[in-house]
C-alpha cells in the first residue's frame, strides 16, 4: 500500500457514542480523526499518506525510534480522548486500511468480539505490573529460608546455610519464575482480567533491568486503590524482586481487535 491514502484504525466505540464527532482532534500524521460508522458500532479513523504509513515504508518508519515514539504518542491522544467519553476499544498502533469499506467490513465481521470487547472494558481501566528480579538478593533471600527450614545448631547452621546459598544460585531463574507466577495469579484475582505480556526489549525500555513479569490488568476504575495496595502488599512479602506499577492506560491489552489490516 503506497501512493494516495490509507486509513488509520485508532479505536472503536458504539456508534452512539460517537455520534458528535471529534472535532479538533489530530492524529499521527496531523490528519482530522473523524468517525466510520457501521451501526451499532463505529470506529475513529485518520486518512494518512501511504508513502509514509504504507506496509513497507511504515516497516522502516517502525525501525525509527524517535519515529516510533512520536507516533505512539500521537496514536495515544486519539485512544485517550475516545476512552475518556465513553468504552472504548483501542487499536494497536500502525493498524491501517485502504478504505473506509474495509473498516465497515472489520466492524461487520467482529461486531460480536467488539461489543463483547466493550461491555468487558466498560467503567474499567488497564494497569501494567513489570517485576523485576534482582538475583544477588534474590539468592540471599531464598538461601536464608532455606538454611531455616533444615538443620540447628552453630555448625549444622552453618553447613545448612552454606548449601542453601550453593542451592539458590543454581535456582535463581527457576525461583524468579516461581515469584512471578504467583504475582500474577494474585493479581488477576484482583482484576477483571489479567494477562502476561511478552518481557520488554532493553532497546526499546532502556532498562538492562532483568524483567520476570510484564502483566496487564483490566481493574475497576473503583477498585483501582485496592489493586495498587495488593501490588505494595505483594513488593513486600517476596523480597529478592521489585514490582513497578504503570498506569491507568487505556485497555489496549483487552479490546479483542487482532486482524491483519488490509
Amino acid at each position: 500500500m503506497t501512493g494516495g491514502t490509507g486509513v488509520w484504525l485508532y479505536a472503536v466505540t458504539a456508534a452512539a457514542d460517537a455520534a458528535a464527532g471529534f472535532d479538533g482532534l489530530t492524529g499521527v500524521a496531523g490528519e482530522p480523526v473523524r468517525v466510520v460508522i457501521s451501526e451499532p458500532l463505529a470506529a475513529l479513523v485518520g486518512s494518512v499518506p501511504l508513502d509514509v504509513f504504507g506496509a513497507q515504508p511504515l516497516s522502516r518508519n517502525l525501525e525509527d525510534l524517535d519515529w516510533l515514539a512520536a507516533t505512539a504518542r500521537a496514536h495515544d491522544v486519539v485512544v485517550s480522548a475516545a476512552v475518556r467519553r465513553a468504552p472504548s476499544a483501542p487499536l494497536r498502533l500502525a493498524t491501517v486500511f485502504l478504505d473506509d469499506e474495509r473498516v465497515r467490513e472489520l466492524l461487520r465481521e467482529r461486531q460480536a468480539d467488539l461489543e463483547a470487547a466493550l461491555v468487558l472494558v466498560s467503567g474499567r481501566t488497564e494497569w501494567g505490573v513489570k517485576v523485576y528480579g534482582d538475583r544477588a538478593a534474590l539468592t540471599a533471600a531464598v538461601a536464608e529460608a532455606r538454611a531455616e527450614d533444615t538443620a540447628k545448631g552453630a555448625g549444622a547452621a552453618y553447613l545448612a546455610r552454606r548449601r542453601a546459598q550453593l542451592s539458590a544460585q543454581e535456582t535463581v531463574e527457576h525461583d524468579a519464575a516461581q515469584r512471578a507466577e504467583a504475582v500474577h495469579i494474585r493479581l488477576s484475582r484482583r482484576a477483571a482480567a489479567g494477562r502476561r505480556q511478552p518481557t520488554t526489549d532493553p532497546a526499546l525500555s532502556g532498562r538492562s533491568d532483568w524483567m520476570v513479569l510484564n502483566g496487564t490488568y483490566l481493574v475497576d476504575d473503583e477498585r483501582a486503590g485496592d489493586f495498587a495496595a495488593a501490588v505494595d502488599a505483594l513488593a513486600a512479602e517476596f523480597p529478592g524482586i521489585r514490582l513497578e506499577l504503570t498506569g491507568p492506560w487505556p485497555p489496549y491489552s483487552f479490546a479483542g481487535v487482532e486482524r491483519e489490516p488490509r
